[in-house]
């Protein structure tokens, strides 16, 4: 039975995070809504973990199967999306030895580029804008098919050029919340309003170099233009915004405009990206050193003063944390580490076995790391094999070839260029970016791709290596592991809720 806040309100007290990509997929969500917690799935690169799944031969033919929902809701997407699904499918799988057949890479289409004084807008490939539609869509029906309980998605911000088309997807599948961290989330109610009704939305991008008579640039959606223009009326998702300070919090609130249903506040033991701590350290190398302190904290009690709802994350999935978090006045908690480590989590099984192993031998560390592109300290845990292992890291062929991460800029002729400190620090270089910004830097988006069990397998033979991150907090993780019964890997999400309601 779910524990209710002091406060009468209605949202369920459970989140479940959206960590990694896939990590939280469609299965562990689908059954903590089904225990009456808020299942949530990550958005983040489905357009490209959803080919990959269909050349692996979409096992129980779960594609299939919600590529023909989303063409019986909306008949104009039909054949273009199966046309997709033939594609890419390969009946009984790829070999293991052999690459994924990659997809386009989003960018500016060239027939849009600026001109001075103009405004310039994204058009990505058709195929990506179905790719992320379809496969958004496909992930958050998955999670909400055969029960009434609730579904969200969540999104960066940084991962800015396809979100309009991942939202747009998940909508269409009558997503019931949107969360979204990593930035500032303040365009997201106004682009949910739009969509919701089918109309046409735009979202500001970030292209360094820029200046006021570069023209504004920004991405578009036109639904019309993808689902004709009488399509299937969609509902409108609660937003949650991802804060860690009250600063951020009020501009949110204080902008009708900008304002979401609620925030998810994050202390900085959450796992994945977080913000910077107030004040930097570095070491002899120049490597920053992440020290957070009190300071670093959100005030709550301010937040809880705008009247919003608000759910607590980062050292708060134990018992008994439910009612401390009631206690100060939250609707809830959020949760991650206890559901990354569950049997149901997108996690390659051997990989999470691993660290379990480590976990129960009481060796795994957390380290806060700047290994991300997108410049947000992120933390790691140290597996070895994984990309955290040095002599892996200095093994890996730096390359950038899937580009969710990657920065626009102005070039020194005036079009458009893009680089990510995980590429080649020579390319980065020319790119106009600083060296000492590739120090220690990874390329995520193939870490994280084999951490959900795809990695990509180069034409050399080489297999991208893996990344996990997790909170800091594993207590409650190694207490649920003491409890198994013998003969048993690991413990279920169901039980991972049952232990946070006690």
């Amino acid at each position: 039975m779910e524990m209710k806040p002091k406060n009468n309100q209605n949202d369920p007290a459970i989140i479940t995070g959206g960590m990694g990509v896939r990590i939280s997929n469609w299965l562990m969500a689908r059954i903590v809504a089904m225990t009456g917690g808020i299942g949530i799935v990550s958005g983040t690169g489905l357009e490209i973990i959803y080919p990959r799944i269909l050349q692996d031969g979409d096992k129980g033919g779960h594609v299939r199967r919600a590529f023909t929902e989303l063409a019986r809701r909306q008949p104009t997407l039909a054949k273009p999306i199966f046309d997709l699904y033939d594609k890419y499918h390969i009946e009984g799988g790829k070999a293991s030895n052999k690459p994924y057949k990659t997809v386009p890479v989003w960018r500016l289409n060239p027939l849009y580029e600026k001109t001075s004084g103009s405004n310039s807008f994204w058009d990505p490939a058709r195929e990506l804008q179905l790719l992320a539609i379809a496969s958004n869509f496909a992930e958050v029906w998955l999670a909400k098919e055969g029960h009434k309980g609730l579904i969200g998605i969540n999104f960066l911000r940084k991962v800015e050029r396809p979100l309009l088309w991942t939202l747009y997807g998940a909508m269409l599948a009558d997503v019931d919340y949107v969360v979204v961290g990593a930035g500032n989330p303040s365009h997201l109610p106004e682009m949910i309003k739009s969509l919701s009704a089918h109309k046409s939305a735009s979202l500001p991008l970030k292209v360094y170099g820029a200046h006021s008579s570069s023209g504004e640039f920004f991405a578009k959606i036109e639904p019309n233009t993808l689902v004709g223009d009488r399509p299937t009326a969609i509902s409108c998702p609660k937003f949650l915004a991802i804060v860690s300070s009250f600063t951020l919090a009020d501009a949110l609130f204080s902008n009708p405009k900008t304002r979401p249903y609620g925030f998810i506040v994050e202390g900085p033991e959450a796992g994945g990206h977080n913000a910077a701590p107030a004040k930097m350290k570095f070491d002899a190398e120049g490597q920053a050193i992440m020290v957070y302190t009190e300071s670093d904290s959100a005030d709550i009690g301010a937040i809880r003063a705008l009247g919003l709802p608000f759910w607590l994350a980062g050292s708060f999935g134990a018992s008994k944390s439910l009612n401390r978090a009631f206690d100060i006045g939250a609707a809830g908690i959020q949760v991650g580490t206890i559901a990354a480590l569950s049997g149901q989590s997108g996690m390659d099984p051997k990989l999470r076995m691993q660290v379990l192993q480590l976990l129960t031998q009481n060796k795994l560390k957390i380290k806060n790391t700047m290994v991300s592109p997108a410049g947000f300290p992120f933390k790691v845990a140290q597996i070895p094999g994984t990309i955290s292992d040095k002599t892996v890291y200095e093994n890996r062929k730096r390359i950038c070839d899937i580009c969710l991460l990657q920065a626009t800029y102005i070039t020194q002729d005036g079009t458009l260029g893009y680089r990510c400190p995980g590429e080649s620090v020579k390319d980065f270089v020319a790119k106009g970016g600083r060296a000492q910004n590739t120090k220690g830097r990874v390329c995520l988006c193939n870490a994280l791709f084999a951490t959900a069990g795809f990695p990509q397998v180069h034409a050399d033979g080489y297999v991208e290596p893996p990344i996990v991150t997790l909170g800091e907090d594993t207590r409650s993780a190694r207490e649920l592991l003491s409890e198994l019964s013998s003969g048993q890997e690991t413990y279920t999400i169901s039980k991972a809720i049952r232990y946070l309601r006690t």
